[in-house]
């Protein structure tokens, strides 16, 4: 299995010796080309390690690792020419398993990386119920979805409404289908209790500034849709 690393470091140079070193060992290295969206390259991505800069444009590491830490146990390391002992134990707060200083010797590096996958047995299956959408985080084990830093719980109808949506983003799901599926999972509802719950599903989602992102197509059913840009 090849071993995906997420490197969220501005500095083109330190990322393209990192990514140089690591294609050695097969280790397939991605970074953010907009590090205002760290976290759904991140899900996209679904990493297997996480190597992080301190000082980043918009949101420092900090700031991510915590994010990542929300929905995830990757191994997460440091890399920072930070030498402050505030900035390590930062570091280790926020959840990072290593902190490791600028400039640093890239063998190490990968010996650091080695050891800490080995010691990661179920890295990979920590996001399989974490989905992005229009740079939303939606995390079906605890029933909730953010965005902008804004959380909301939704229901059972909601969240399993929001799932097939998904599963057919930008496609039209019929009112039959939807209701067919909510009777094959033994969720007993009629017509008028779907129209409430997805009523109710978009009222949620607008309250943390999801506006219009699920629409009705009149006489044929809804549509969940991706945004531009």
């Amino acid at each position: 299995m090849t071993v995906k690393v997420l490197v969220i470091e501005d500095d083109q140079a330190i990322y393209e010796m990192i990514k140089e070193r690591f294609a050695q060992w097969s280790f397939d290295v991605s970074r953010p080309e907009d590090f205002q969206k760290v976290m759904s390259i991140f899900i996209e991505e679904r990493p297997h390690f996480v190597l992080i800069d301190i000082q980043l444009p918009a949101f420092d590491g900090f700031h991510w690792c915590r994010e990542i830490r929300r929905i995830s146990k990757v191994p997460i390391i440091f890399l920072s020419s930070r030498d402050h002992p505030m900035d390590m134990i930062m570091a280790m707060q926020m959840g990072a398993d290593d902190f490791v200083q600028k400039p640093f010797h890239l063998d190490v590096l990968v010996a650091k990386v080695q050891a800490l996958l080995r010691r990661t047995n179920d890295y990979q299956e920590e996001s399989m119920n974490i989905n992005n959408w229009n740079e939303a985080i939606i995390d079906f084990s605890k029933s909730e979805i953010t965005y902008m830093e804004k959380t909301m719980e939704l229901t059972k109808n909601e969240l399993f409404i929001l799932r097939v949506l998904l599963h057919s983003v930008d496609r039209i799901v019929s009112r039959d289908e939807l209701m067919r599926k909510l009777w094959d999972d033994e969720r007993f509802v009629n017509d008028n209790t779907l129209s409430v719950n997805v009523n109710r599903l978009r009222s949620k989602l607008e309250e943390i500034g999801l506006a219009d992102v699920i629409i009705t197509k009149k006489g044929l059913g809804y549509m969940a849709i991706t945004r531009e840009g």
